[in-house]
């Protein structure tokens, strides 16, 4: 079993710093103008307000599950455990495994392609150069994550410290201009509260939730996290508040400098702001340290999902290559190099823009929403003396996760939760065509055992 061989060594610090690197990356500084374009108006501050607010709850949910399964793989053991090991259970982590195999390496390579698109500040960059570089930064990210975890902890610290120098400078940078509660005072400028504000609250969130996906990375680690039924809650709670902060107090900084009618159309906002603010010079440094976040939240977030096919593979539901560790690192570099394998390929075939909205509608459905539901079946059926960490004013929390999930689902656009949908319907059928061939659920369930695919 994954518990069993990995070894826990990363601290609250380190898993704070992991989650943090992996939220920011270059989300915020892509998806900044893209929300204000959505929200046309001096309230898009409202946006970003939402998607710390789904955070905070849907965090809930990933602190009871964490706490009280604290191994490698994260939402692959919460929804075995959830709906049953040797019933539904067996067909829901397959279906998250399945889709992992897709939506991890479009995880990565978005951070790669965004990584590559600000690159071109710096450098002119034609189609396959970007090309070339977005694959280039997943190679660099596999060859930095093959050695042994409490290196990387102290890589990921190092990192954390450089995404918190780049925001504090866009913060800083906005409160020496002048101007810096500008943008707050005019926050409710022609506010309507209407069917329209609320539909592009919806469509907007789907870029600023994106900005925020990483606060669980610390629970597809769990079998590496010291005290992890304490500080796997406090990681991903501490994250989500210090990482909501910034990305108000940048997005504020950046308008109070370039009004946000200009903002919501700049391709460089980040390094137009530095350069209003002092020159040419300054502007290439802090498009250098976005480049430094964009290249950290790759690593987190491969580190995290590295963990998920080793964790299936070692329960006997996966194939079996996937559960081989380092003969001498004692890390699963199978499962990194084929992720990362994946993830090269999409860097080169898709477009950021197409890439965010996917991510968000392959993952919603199974990670997300049933997840929670399957939270609200185990606490009817056990004590909650089981759980380390529990919600306040359970179950409403998991019912309103559920609840914004489905909209942000909906605001994806019909076509991605077709693909969603698909992925999941394809996924079903080959996991019953499995059982059928190995005797399990619901033919004949038996205890998960070694075998493998």
């Amino acid at each position: 079993m994954a518990e069993n061989t990995l070894i826990r060594r990363l601290g609250l610090t380190q898993a704070t710093a992991i989650n943090m690197t992996d939220m920011v990356g270059i989300g915020p500084f892509i998806t900044l103008p893209m929300v204000i374009h959505m929200m046309n108006g001096p309230w898009f501050l409202y946006a970003w307000l939402a998607g710390a607010i789904l955070s905070f709850i849907d965090a809930m949910v990933w602190s009871e599950l964490g706490a009280a399964f604290p191994m490698a793989g994260g939402s692959y053991n919460f929804l075995k455990e959830t709906y049953g090991k040797n019933k539904a259970g067996r067909l829901m982590s397959f279906l998250f495994v399945w889709q992992t195999m897709i939506q991890a390496p479009l995880v990565i390579a978005s951070a790669a392609i965004g990584f590559a698109s600000y690159l071109s500040y710096l450098l002119p960059l034609g189609h396959w150069e970007l090309k070339m570089v977005s694959g280039a930064v997943v190679i660099a990210i596999v060859i930095l994550l093959y050695r042994k975890i409490e290196s990387i902890g102290k890589i990921s610290t190092v990192l954390w410290i450089g995404v918190l120098i780049t925001m504090l400078i866009i913060i800083g940078g906005g409160l020496l201009h002048g101007n810096f509660l500008t943008p707050i005072k005019h926050i409710n400028d022609e506010l309507t509260l209407n069917y329209g504000f609320v539909a592009a609250i919806g469509f907007a969130s789907v870029k600023s939730v994106y900005s925020y996906l990483g606060y669980y990375n610390v629970c597809h680690l769990g079998g590496e996290i010291i005290d992890p039924s304490r500080n796997i809650p406090r990681s991903m709670f501490l994250s989500i508040a210090g990482i909501a902060v910034l990305y108000m107090l940048m997005n504020v900084s950046v308008v109070s400098v370039i009004p946000w009618q200009q903002a919501k159309d700049s391709q460089f906002v980040i390094s137009d702001f530095m350069e209003r603010l002092a020159g040419d010079t300054a502007a290439k440094i802090i498009t250098c340290l976005v480049l430094l976040v964009a290249f950290s939240s790759v690593f987190s977030a491969t580190l995290g999902y590295s963990r998920i096919p080793y964790a299936a593979a070692a329960d006997g539901a996966f194939f079996k290559v996937f559960a081989k560790l380092h003969p001498t690192k004692n890390f699963p570099y199978i499962s990194l190099l084929v992720l990362g394998a994946i993830a090269f390929v999409f860097s080169l075939l898709f477009k950021l823009s197409d890439v965010i909205s996917a991510i968000l509608a392959m993952r919603i459905l199974v990670q997300f929403i049933a997840q929670a539901f399957g939270l609200y079946l185990l606490r009817r059926r056990k004590s909650e003396t089981q759980f380390p960490y529990k919600m306040p004013w359970f179950p409403l929390p998991v019912f309103a996760a559920i609840f914004i999930w489905i909209g942000i689902l909906v605001s994806t656009g019909w076509h991605m939760v077709l693909g969603g949908v698909s992925a999941i319907a394809i996924g079903t059928v080959v996991y019953f065509i499995k059982a059928r061939y190995r005797r399990e659920w619901p033919y004949n369930a038996k205890p998960l055992s070694d075998k493998t695919l």
